[in-house]
């Protein structure tokens, strides 16, 4: 399938598929979304770019984010260009998986310039992009999520355990009346989280209402900030507070601060992920460190011996622990 087929099943000229492809800002909205459906559902990629790289494209492998803001997907994109430097390799970096018209330029751009393949940085639309390069013979390795039925290696975190080891924390602390601010229930690892705080709630012999769940569209410091009034707004406050994201707990920690409540004396905090602002927050916060770096260099070693030994290498699935950090957030006992 070729550029003329995409223009004749999506009804417009060759030029508006060229601008959708190389400019899209200048086509109207409905008209390149029908056009990327066309894409979508033809197949058609590209191939100017590989003659442009030949030669060059075996030494690039990609990685794919959600996007460029959270800290941790920096972290762990790092470790990707650390195996790829030692292996002489060259990355490319994509943000804003999870849009799909975004995936289906990036899948465009990267099977046209050949990459060597790609680490998939798990989101929203991980299921979708996975079946986009599976589709498309482009070698790939999930990252941030364990994957064991794909037919590609997956390197992931066991958030059960980082959960638990969060309120189990706090359960130690003395807190017997917990708010869990959780984040989008389609993310796996948000659901594994709150599954792990359920289970050090039950092995303490608590019943389930010791632990307030409030949900949150997203992993956000906004969505925190929207969290952290919620809480103020309960009934009974809680003694603590386990933050699904380090980013969802500062802003917690801002609405709590704002309305003078002191941490840890009056209400603890823990987050997860352990970002750089953690240990830098106004009060340095308790967090669930998940080894992003060393993520990050897993999947990039595992990536390059799929590429390079071919089917001869046997699909890997790695699942790292995660290490609870103590620090002043949570180093105080319940004041009531």
């Amino acid at each position: 399938m070729g550029i003329k087929d995409v223009a004749r099943e999506a009804g417009v000229s060759l030029g508006t598929v060229s601008n959708v492809l190389n400019r899209p800002e200048l086509v109207a909205d409905s008209t390149r979304r029908r056009v990327l459906e066309v894409i979508g559902s033809i197949g058609y990629i590209r191939t100017d770019g590989a003659r442009q790289l030949h030669g060059l494209a075996s030494r690039v492998i990609a990685v794919v984010a959600p996007g460029p803001a959270d800290p941790f997907f920096t972290a762990l994109a790092t470790g990707v260009q650390q195996a790829a430097r030692e292996a002489d390799l060259g990355v490319m970096v994509c943000t804003g998986a999870g849009d799909p018209e975004e995936e289906t330029r990036h899948l465009s751009l990267l099977v046209s310039h050949q990459v060597r393949g790609a680490v998939l940085i798990s989101g929203d639309g991980v299921g979708r992009t996975v079946a986009a390069f599976r589709r498309h013979a482009v070698p790939f390795v999930v990252a941030d999520q364990y994957a064991p039925e794909a037919a590609a290696c997956s390197v992931g975190i066991d958030d059960v355990a980082g959960g638990y080891a969060a309120v189990h924390h706090l359960l130690e602390r003395g807190h017997r009346s917990i708010a869990h601010v959780g984040g989008p229930d389609l993310l796996a690892s948000v659901r594994n989280r709150r599954a792990g705080a359920r289970r050090a709630v039950s092995r303490a012999g608590l019943l389930a209402t010791s632990l307030h769940e409030l949900s949150c569209p997203a992993l956000t410091v906004h969505a925190g900030r929207d969290a952290g009034h919620r809480i103020l707004g309960l009934p009974v406050r809680p003694t603590a507070v386990f933050c699904a994201d380090d980013l969802l707990a500062l802003g917690v920690m801002q609405v709590l601060y704002r309305a003078g409540l002191r941490i840890p004396e009056d209400i603890a905090l823990v987050g997860y992920d352990d970002i750089e602002y953690a240990a830098s927050a106004a009060v340095p916060l308790t967090s669930v460190r998940r080894p992003a770096v060393a993520m990050g260099r897993t999947a990039g070693h595992l990536l390059i011996e799929d590429t390079t030994y071919g089917a001869g290498h046997e699909h890997g699935h790695v699942v790292l622990r995660p290490e609870l950090v103590v620090r002043r957030s949570t180093s105080a006992a319940p004041a009531r």
